[in-house]
């Protein structure tokens, strides 16, 4: 590779004493150990998009060069009602083009035993329909709760390992979609 990995990290809420925010440092960690991966923690709360308008005309310049530099995106998203944070959605809309042919995954964050997999499963086709190509394994905190001390330092390593599977996943295929991009031209053939 001429350039390591761009693997951002999304903080998906801004809501105030958000335990998704000891997921998304975790997950920092652990991509920024990995050999010829860069991250960095987005935290939409902190992005200046306005919310009285959509689309392109709320696109944050530093955002979408981000996002146009990343090879990959992890979405840290906790289940509200079954759903995703409406602020991520909007912050997701703003960018189009940008997110052609990279790769996705989601890590989940609820206070019950789902992980914030209906969060997750509601988001799948959005970041379909954005043109990201998400991976298939995904990263469930249960029982936010309990799965953190009081300064965010994670207490059950169990999640350690799927993590790394979660990662490995995620760096293959942004690996391969960055390759695919460069050099097979959309509608034509590689041989």
């Amino acid at each position: 590779m001429s350039r390591p990995l761009f693997v951002p990290v999304l903080l998906g809420t801004p809501r105030q004493g958000r335990m998704s925010e000891h997921a998304a440092k975790v997950i920092v960690a652990e991509v920024g150990k990995r050999p010829g991966v860069e991250t960095e923690l987005v935290d939409i709360a902190e992005l200046p998009i306005p919310v009285d308008d959509a689309g392109e005309a709320a696109k944050d310049p530093h955002f979408a060069e981000l996002v146009n530099r990343a090879d990959a995106l992890v979405l840290v998203v906790p289940e509200y009602n079954h759903g995703y944070p409406g602020l991520l959605k909007h912050v997701l809309d703003t960018n189009l083009k940008e997110y052609i042919h990279k790769a996705a995954g989601v890590v989940g964050v609820s206070a019950g035993v789902f992980g914030g997999a209906r969060a997750i499963e509601n988001l799948i086709p959005v970041l379909r329909e954005l043109g990201l190509v998400t991976i298939f394994w995904d990263v469930n905190f249960t029982t936010v709760h309990s799965r953190f001390d009081e300064s965010g330092n994670l207490l059950d390593e169990s999640f350690l390992p799927r993590i790394e599977k979660f990662l490995d996943e995620l760096c293959w295929m942004a690996e391969t979609l960055r390759y695919g991009r460069s050099h097979i031209p959309i509608g034509g053939s590689s041989g």
